[in-house]
């Protein structure tokens, strides 16, 4: 069936465009998809880290001006990686903290399954050991003790089969900067909508 697909898309004219009546099955799709064809169906958009996104903290960027965003690994159990799957983790009032010369995640809720094994205890809330290189490590340690930056976990996400957390380099909003931002969004959704009717 493949073949016949493969004749089929190499027959269409020069725009590269592949006619969907060809497509029969998931396998002729790959395979137009590898000739470099496409489906005539626009692109859905990726998230800049590139993986399924497990959780995002929607308050970082409201309290936050975050400047620079670091990809880092955690040190997880098994219950919690399998909570992870289940989307099971909120980190609405997690930060991170810098201790003698480490990263740590505090303040993370990871709920534990109900079919958690009996032999383990699962602590929910515990603190949790993030993976940096040295030299991330101590241009952050600087950043953070000297220009007064902090450091707030923005999303978590899968990448290539494991749990990857992203966190901001930031400075905290004042009041002022809240009230601009929120202006400045009402303002651009004013905008779609008088552009939408137009």
């Amino acid at each position: 069936m493949a073949l016949v697909s493969i004749r089929l898309v190499s027959q269409v004219e020069y725009g590269k465009i592949a006619p969907v009546a060809s497509m029969r099955s998931w396998r002729d799709e790959r395979t137009v998809k590898h000739l470099g064809y496409t489906l005539g169906m626009a692109k859905t958009k990726q998230p800049k880290h590139g993986g399924a996104t497990i959780a995002r903290n929607k308050k970082a960027g409201h309290n936050y001006h975050i400047e620079q965003r670091y990809e880092t690994g955690l040190a997880l159990e098994g219950w919690e990686v399998k909570s992870l799957r289940a989307g099971r983790i909120q980190l609405k009032e997690s930060y991170v903290k810098l201790l003698h010369g480490e990263a740590f995640l505090l303040g993370a809720h990871v709920s534990p399954l109900p079919v958690a094994s009996t032999h383990v205890t699962p602590d929910p809330s515990r603190t949790r050991k993030l993976l940096l290189k040295r030299a991330e490590l101590n241009r952050l340690i600087g950043l953070t003790e000297r220009a007064g930056y902090t450091l707030v976990p923005t999303a978590m996400y899968w990448k290539r089969g494991r749990a990857k957390l992203e966190i901001g380099l930031a400075k905290g909003k004042k009041l002022h900067d809240k009230r601009a931002t929120e202006k400045d969004r009402d303002w651009q959704r004013e905008k779609e909508r008088l552009f939408k009717h137009h």
